[in-house]
């Protein structure tokens, strides 16, 4: 009878220690990388073609927390529509990703921020000094947590407060942070 009360004490102290050993192991910062299709909108769409996007994140998410910050740093370049040339936005933009909770294996969050994007044009061979200008994007996407991993598929809104007006354009991306 005592070696029955105690392996029930044993079972009822790892069971209690489960969740907490569990806590102890999450890690709440992410890096990670992302790529896609950049397509352009407004004016910038009346002279370039589609693009690409490519990029790196970093994140910083508490633990049960449902919003957690988001370093990126993007390249995202769109060839001259009938010319020989390209427009190039580098960006580097901090962003608040709030998670949705819906209670799936996958997560569906919206993401926003601001940050500042640097736009150049290479075209027949010179190249402009470029601008460093404030912008903003807003979108969402939806993450599919994995063992040790998660992918995710995203789509911004991007508009940047160039010189000459404003440039706007929406990459389409995916992506993987550990």
């Amino acid at each position: 009878m005592k070696t029955n009360k105690i392996s029930i004490i044993a079972v009822a102290v790892m069971i209690a220690a489960a969740p907490a050993a569990e806590a102890q192991t999450y890690n709440p910062f992410q890096i990670g990388g992302f790529g896609g299709v950049a397509f352009p909108t407004g004016d910038l769409g009346q002279v370039t073609n589609t693009g690409y996007t490519i990029g790196v994140a970093l994140g910083f998410r508490p633990q049960l927390s449902p919003a957690g910050l988001r370093f990126d740093a993007a390249w995202n370049q769109f060839g001259i529509e009938n010319g020989d040339g390209n427009i190039n936005i580098p960006s580097f933009t901090a962003n608040i990703e709030y998670g949705l909770p819906l209670g799936m294996s996958f997560s569906p969050y919206l993401i926003g921020g601001a940050g500042l994007y640097h736009t150049s044009a290479d075209i027949g061979g010179l190249s402009s000094n470029g601008s460093n200008d404030f912008g903003w994007n807003v979108g969402g996407g939806i993450r599919l947590p994995l063992s040790g991993f998660s992918t995710f598929i995203e789509a911004r809104y991007n508009s940047v407060n160039a010189d000459n007006g404003t440039l706007t354009y929406i990459p389409v991306t995916f992506g993987i942070t550990f």
